[in-house]
């Protein structure tokens, strides 16, 4: 399941309409957007784990109290909720600056208000941080991130992380086992899943 996916699903699938609602869009403008930014999303997140970032990636998704933002749009809509998108996302980009461009993008893509976008898009981003928080929790984390310093047969959890990314497999067994299981779930999230981001090309700029 793609980070797409898992917003389509939030709430029962009311949870897109609910933060168009709570934003001023109508919910038409939402999918859009969503369409657009979620697979951005999830590409900057596999970007910056196979750049050597996993570890400042699992430390952005620690915190069982972010997946409120999934579950409540609302919450993720709020000042707070978008103040922790936007560290998020600018976490992901490399500044507040790539965000900004990035939102102004989609936003002229779309044909909705840029202002308007510049709220969307960390709320959205807090959402999909609760979501990856939700399918990988705390104790997945403590995992992959124990398997990450101390890495096995001179590949790592960045090794088996990064063939489930490429589309490749990796065995584990015995203590592996567990940090295998959550690198594979977060390996499906990051993937864009056939999704595809028109946006790809604007990361590729945007990016450091």
């Amino acid at each position: 399941m793609s980070i797409l996916r898992m917003l389509q699903q939030a709430q029962g699938g009311q949870g897109l309409g609910q933060l168009a609602t709570q934003l001023g869009l109508d919910e038409g403008q939402a999918n859009s957007l969503t369409e657009m930014l979620a697979p951005a999303i999830g590409s900057a997140a596999n970007r910056q784990a196979q750049s050597g970032g996993l570890g400042t990636l699992l430390g952005s998704l620690r915190g069982e109290d972010q997946a409120a933002n999934f579950d409540d749009a609302a919450a993720a809509a709020s000042p707070q909720g978008q103040a922790q998108g936007m560290d998020f996302l600018s976490g992901l980009l490399g500044g507040r600056t790539q965000t900004e461009d990035l939102a102004s993008e989609a936003a002229s893509r779309a044909g909705v208000d840029t202002s308007v976008v510049q709220q969307f898009l960390p709320a959205l981003a807090a959402m999909a941080q609760g979501g990856l928080q939700r399918q990988v929790p705390d104790s997945s984390i403590d995992g992959l991130l124990a398997a990450e310093s101390a890495p096995s047969g001179g590949q790592g959890l960045m090794g088996m992380i990064g063939g489930m990314l490429g589309g490749g497999q990796t065995g584990q067994a015995g203590e592996g086992a567990q940090a295998g299981g959550a690198a594979a779930m977060l390996g499906q999230l990051l993937d864009a899943d056939g999704d595809g981001s028109v946006m790809d090309d604007v990361l590729g700029r945007l990016m450091r």
